[in-house]
């Protein structure tokens, strides 16, 4: 709930009376502040000190008047403390005050924190200082003072100064580098490496016949065409034609007895075609079959609906109606239809289609030696499995990255190469890449949430990663988000998160929520020896008052220069500034 900023003192009436003056004129004057602006900044448990200077100009104050300064923490509107006013008076309100408490025993609210004015035509500057602690959620944070006077009983606030704004605390867990990025390593499996092709070849025959004319129409380049697919499958060393199955079709005018083996003949006219053509061994003819399948009326009923016809709803009816029988019944109706002579003259298609569908196996590279080989030459001819086996034989991130690449050319919806090519480009520092690369994928798995969501953590974008992150159930994705809130100081949030893991940065959200027992625990466990970690330990000791061991940890946290200069400026180690192991600790 927001708060109103009021300071109120309920005075007896002769009181009010006796304190009673006229307000000032200030003719555009305003109390300023200096320094201005002033950013604060906090220190890990949110802790920082307001020292400024607050400028009166002459004749601001008049002679029978006081003003008071007030500074406010301010969270955005709302108010979160009222920190200790600075009054000032003038000559004469302070002789009606002493009065007052000689015949009244008035006592003045402000009398621990009032300055005389010497004369109320000079400028007057009144320093400040103040201990106060941040938010844990730091944006929107400030600190704005009202002015204010009551030398009449009746004035309000005069003027209202923004007197500082406040920098995040430096945090000690470095976000971007402590991420857990979730680097898939996949287990290989030797599977058979099956793929098919298929087409259509439209090809025009003398009615009622079979034989395969190249000259007709354009027979030619449809036939090669069905060369130009099979031709790179029967070259190719590495792979075995497991079948080749066609099927001729033939038109739906006519019977159906007639029809059917005319398509069939129709197929292996092809079939005898291609043998010639690629001259295909008798070991490999084995593999190909011939069929038919009747055309029907559908496509008929299709060409029509697309031209517009308006008899086309009658063909439709026909074809419902009797959907469960053979064509010829349907043909039968439909030639009775007044439109008949323009289906055949224009819907009937006068080309038949060859159908054709083929399956293929690749060889399988079984060893790391001859994987390593074979990628250089045919990486075309691996499959995904061992695409991943190769990436994983890489000699380093460079190789890796390149042979991750060639796997999403060939496989383009592999979860794991997108997602490890992703955790790549963010080694790399690549957050755009590896953006692409995952916005490409059409669902995201786990993992790839969270490669994602680091990526917009790389680019700054928090807000993005904390959506991506919030519903995933992966120990890292909880780990992220986790470390995402803390950079936001989101600290409550942050620990829940964090705290399962009992690590180093667990320990640091511990400590800014001032948890110094929690955080001791947690460290007890930690095992690591890291500048970081020792700083943490020596942090600790130095809130817990176990002075014994500050200087043990902080001599090695300070091996690291950023430390050490943290550590001279840090509010926790104040108490040790003076001592000479401690400056000659942070000074070497």
């Amino acid at each position: 709930m927001k708060q109103t900023i009021k300071h109120i003192y309920i005075l007896s009436a002769s009181a009010a009376l006796l304190l009673s003056g006229c307000a000032p004129q200030h003719s555009g004057r305003v109390v300023t502040v200096s320094p201005a602006p002033c950013v604060l900044k906090a220190d890990s448990n949110g802790k920082t000190r307001l020292d400024v200077a607050f400028h009166v100009p002459g004749h601001y104050l008049s002679k029978r008047s006081r003003i008071v300064i007030t500074p406010h923490l301010m969270a955005g509107d709302s108010l979160v403390e009222a920190l200790q006013p600075l009054a000032l008076y003038s000559p004469i309100y302070n002789k009606k005050v002493n009065r007052l408490k000689v015949l009244k025993g008035y006592t003045d609210p402000y009398e621990g924190c009032k300055v005389d004015a010497g004369s109320t035509s000079e400028a007057a500057d009144l320093p400040y200082t103040a201990s106060l602690t941040v938010p844990y959620d730091i944006k929107g944070t400030r600190v704005v003072a009202v002015v204010s006077e009551d030398g009449c009983g009746e004035c309000t606030g005069i003027d209202t100064i923004d007197v500082a704004g406040f920098k995040a605390p430096e945090t000690l867990i470095e976000t971007k580098k402590k991420l857990m990025l979730s680097w898939i390593e996949p287990e290989f499996n030797i599977r058979p490496k099956v793929r098919e092709g298929r087409g259509v070849a439209r090809l025009q025959f003398v009615i009622n016949r079979y034989e395969i004319r190249p000259d007709m129409g354009s027979n030619g380049s449809e036939l090669e065409d069905i060369v130009a697919k099979l031709s790179p499958v029967l070259s190719d060393s590495l792979a075995t034609l497991t079948s080749l199955d066609i099927f001729g079709m033939a038109s739906a005018d006519g019977p159906l007895s007639f029809n059917t083996p005319l398509s069939r003949n129709r197929a292996s006219a092809a079939r005898n075609w291609l043998v010639k053509r690629l001259n295909i061994s008798p070991e490999v003819q084995k593999v190909i079959k011939i069929g038919s399948r009747p055309e029907g009326w559908q496509p008929v009923l299709d060409a029509m609906v697309a031209a517009g016809h308006p008899d086309a709803p009658k063909v439709k009816a026909i074809l419902d109606r009797y959907a469960g029988q053979n064509d010829d019944v349907a043909e039968r109706y439909i030639r009775r239809l007044a439109c008949w002579k323009d289906i055949r003259s224009r819907f009937l298609q006068k080309d038949r289609k060859v159908e054709y569908v083929y399956t293929y196996t690749m060889r399988s590279f079984t060893t790391d030696a001859e994987m390593l080989e074979m990628y250089k030459k045919r990486p075309d001819a691996f499959n995904e499995d061992e695409l991943l086996r190769v990436a994983s034989l890489a000699k380093d991130d460079v190789s890796r990255r390149e042979v991750y690449q060639t796997l999403m050319k060939y496989f383009p919806q592999s979860a794991v190469g997108a997602n490890n090519l992703a955790v790549l480009y963010l080694r790399e520092g690549n957050e755009e890449a590896a953006q692409r690369v995952l916005e490409q994928q059409k669902a995201l798995t786990p993992e790839q949430l969270n490669t994602l969501a680091a990526s917009y953590v790389y680019a700054g974008d928090y807000e993005r990663a904390i959506e991506l992150l919030q519903d995933v159930e992966l120990p890292e994705a909880r780990y992220n988000l986790g470390l995402i809130k803390a950079r936001m100081r989101r600290l409550n949030e942050a620990y829940e998160l964090l705290r399962p893991y009992a690590d180093v940065n667990s320990a640091i959200v511990a400590l800014s929520l001032n948890r110094n027992d929690e955080a001791r625990l947690i460290m007890k466990g930690v095992t690591t020896a890291t500048p970081v970690a020792e700083y943490v330990r020596a942090l600790i000791a130095a809130r817990l008052r176990e002075d014994n061991d500050v200087f043990g940890h902080l001599q090695q946290a300070c091996s690291d220069d950023r430390l050490r200069r943290r550590a001279a400026a840090d509010p926790d180690f104040a108490i040790y500034k003076d001592m000479e192991r401690f400056k000659k600790i942070v000074a070497n």
